[in-house]
């Protein structure tokens, strides 16, 4: 029997709840299966971790984790420590070190839910985003100085770097490649950015000429929002930089019904390091504690965590059974407009992996 490690990381607010069920749900999976088995080590890092110790995660957290197989990652956030910490000192502190450079983040209408969009349906919204998730604006490259003066100055500078660039468009090209329409859209501001998103847009037609079966456009990142909500059976896979992906992806979850079902994989596509799965909602304090928060997000990211594992079959069950549920409204969670608790859901979930109904 294969022995997968997974490196559980809840982090703070709702991720402790959605966490919870992602493993009960990998178990149930895993048990259903009997040809492999998950072995789950449980790290508290995150906010509350902070408050006692100074730092979102210990010295040597990558170290504790670097030999797991896949890590399932809740959300970073607290409301007592300013964003930039929480972010920087633990979700961006494993993700770089890592290289998990492509951060893919598929988006579709699950049955039972429906798109703010007028008249679109599951079959006209299909899209995969890919965000390249290592450089860019988030580098983290700049500084302030004389704080507090008159004088004050800060600058946050996009790095782009040709072996970057080059890595994330040709991923996304073979990701294209393989889905069904072979479309890619590759997003740009090179109107304005006149010298790494010019970089950007030379590269992408240099890589282009290696896949003559993909179709690909190019569309600059104010438009492509316009795009998203006008005519959205117009895309199938972007690529865009780890900004402009990081605002595109929420809108792209908002307009297929709700922040909660969005899952994220961010990968080491070479396999050095282990990949990270997470729901995209981030910790939403808001409802912390009320035993509501919609744990889809999660299971679907569990879909793709098993998918890099190569447990393919394991991975059909979870979205057959995740599809399951949400075509029942009585499945839903206040997000989707429902009454349904974390737990109605997850057992619902846990049921359908095992034939059963409710």
């Amino acid at each position: 029997m294969k022995a997968y490690k997974i490196a559980a990381i809840p982090g703070d607010g709702i991720g402790t709840e959605v966490i919870s069920a992602g493993v009960e749900v990998l178990q149930a999976l895993a048990s259903r299966d009997g040809s492999f088995e998950f072995k789950v080590d449980q790290f508290d890092w995150g906010g509350e971790y902070y408050k006692r110790h100074g730092r979102m995660m210990p010295e040597n957290g990558r170290d504790l984790i670097k030999k797991h197989d896949a890590i399932l990652f809740g959300s970073a956030g607290h409301p007592e420590i300013p964003d930039h910490i929480t972010l920087w000192g633990l979700r961006l502190a494993i993700c770089q070190p890592f290289d998990q450079y492509a951060n893919v983040r598929p988006t579709r209408v699950l049955p039972g839910i429906t798109s703010p969009l007028r008249h679109v349906k599951d079959k006209e919204l299909d899209w995969v985003i890919v965000r390249e998730n290592s450089e860019g604006e988030y580098s983290g490259v700049g500084g302030r100085v004389h704080q507090g003066s008159p004088l004050e100055a800060a600058t946050d500078v996009s790095m782009f770097t040709r072996a970057g660039v080059e890595r994330i468009i040709r991923f996304a090209f073979k990701l294209a490649q393989a889905r069904p329409r072979k479309l890619l859209t590759v997003v740009t501001k090179s109107n304005a950015q006149r010298h790494a998103m010019v970089m950007w847009d030379e590269i992408a037609a240099e890589i282009a000429r290696e896949f003559p079966d993909v179709t690909w456009d190019k569309m600059l990142v104010d438009a492509m929002t316009m795009r998203m909500v006008m005519k959205p059976q117009s895309i199938d896979t972007v690529v865009a930089t780890n900004l402009h992906a990081d605002i595109l992806s929420d809108l792209a979850a908002a307009l297929a019904g709700s922040l909660g079902i969005a899952p994220t994989a961010n990968l080491n596509p070479e396999r050095a390091f282990p990949s990270m799965f997470e729901p995209i909602h981030g910790s939403a304090f808001d409802i912390m504690g009320k035993g509501i928060a919609n744990p889809i997000g999660t299971f679907w990211s569990a879909v793709m965590l098993l998918e890099h594992l190569g447990e393919k079959p394991a991975a059909d069950r979870l979205m057959t059974a995740i599809e399951k549920v949400t075509a029942d409204p009585r499945f839903h969670t206040p997000d989707l407009g429902g009454t349904a608790r974390t737990t109605d859901v997850t057992a619902a979930v846990i049921d359908a992996i095992h034939g059963s109904n409710r």
